[in-house]
């Protein structure tokens, strides 16, 4: 299929027959930003291999690629407005595959009310794909990981663990479980709970690292220190009864990331607030920990004492 007969025929549809895409006609998009938000924007990449099986199927990686964007909107407190979509193919990729991949983008374009504006096709030795998302937020409203403080309190949404679990599960080193492979394979950006949390978090971050991580990353932007509790990071009853048989799964479930769960601080008074939030937003929270000047993040079991890890997270280029 050549470049412009596979833009038509299987991303067309994707793309309104007017601005901002004009059916992708065009090598620009022309979107006029409402007046008063600020737009915010966002970018992931996806290679064969490393973020996803060969045998992985097009729909599943082409909703993970969208929701994975869609997380960091979600931290940010935006709404989506619409995406660009960059791919290179190699010559061995299927119609079927490609329509697969369309349709996955289609069910959560509908979900999530977003729409495709443009991108760019080439051919490659190896399947690669890039996505960028873009959204807004009113002015002066974004969320950031730049805010927290000494004595706010942290919170994550969600659980804790089932992707990580699941990666797990693939790879053959855990019983499959259908709850921690769908985790994994088709996470659910917050969207809902992080535009609520606009005026209330004082930070926030998505955990696509791992919870030990990207707190850390928080941290870090913040200026901070945090301390999480072992004991009150949410798990998943399926998470939970591991964990009572086995415990050495703890490691895997603080640090393996892909959870796309929001961990936030709130000013400690404004408790009440973010019940209300939390229930509006239909999505649970649970305060974990609290933020310190140590400029390091500790995790604590019931005991009090600190846990040591290999790693924190993932980390891309490592010993690079």
């Amino acid at each position: 299929m050549q470049e412009f007969e596979l833009i038509a025929e299987i991303f067309a549809p994707l793309a309104g027959p007017d601005r901002p895409a004009f059916g992708l006609k065009s090598d620009t998009a022309h979107w006029p930003a409402p007046d008063g938000e600020t737009v915010v924007l966002t970018k992931d990449m996806f290679i064969e291999g490393h973020h996803f099986f060969p045998t992985a199927d097009g729909g599943q990686i082409a909703q993970k690629l969208l929701r994975v964007n869609l997380s960091d909107l979600a931290a940010s407190g935006a709404t989506p407005r619409g995406y660009l979509l960059g791919l290179a193919l190699p010559d061995k990729t299927s119609r079927e595959w490609l329509i697969a991949f369309r349709d996955g983008l289609a069910a959560d374009q509908k979900e999530f009310r977003i729409e495709l504006w443009g991108g760019d096709t080439v051919a490659a030795s190896s399947l690669m794909l890039s996505l960028t998302a873009i959204g807004t937020t009113p002015e002066g409203s974004a969320l950031s990981r730049f805010g927290a403080r000494p004595g706010d309190a942290l919170y994550v949404s969600g659980t804790i663990g089932d992707a990580a679990l699941g990666l797990k599960c693939l790879n053959d080193e855990l019983v499959p479980n259908a709850r921690f492979i769908q985790r994994l394979l088709k996470p659910e950006p917050r969207l809902a709970l992080g535009e609520a949390l606009r005026g209330l978090a004082t930070a926030a971050v998505d955990i696509s690292d791992g919870l030990v991580a990207d707190v850390g990353h928080l941290a870090d932007a913040s200026g901070v220190g945090a301390v999480i509790e072992q004991s009150k990071v949410p798990l998943s009853p399926d998470v939970r009864e591991l964990v009572e048989k086995e415990t050495e799964y703890w490691p895997v479930i603080l640090t393996g990331g892909e959870d796309y769960e929001l961990a936030f601080t709130i000013e400690p008074g404004r408790t009440t607030e973010l019940v209300k939030v939390s229930q509006r937003a239909g999505v649970p929270v649970i305060r974990i920990g609290e933020i310190t000047d140590q400029g390091e993040v500790i995790v604590r079991d019931e005991t009090g004492t600190p846990l040591q890890f290999e790693r924190t997270g993932f980390v891309h280029f490592d010993g690079a």
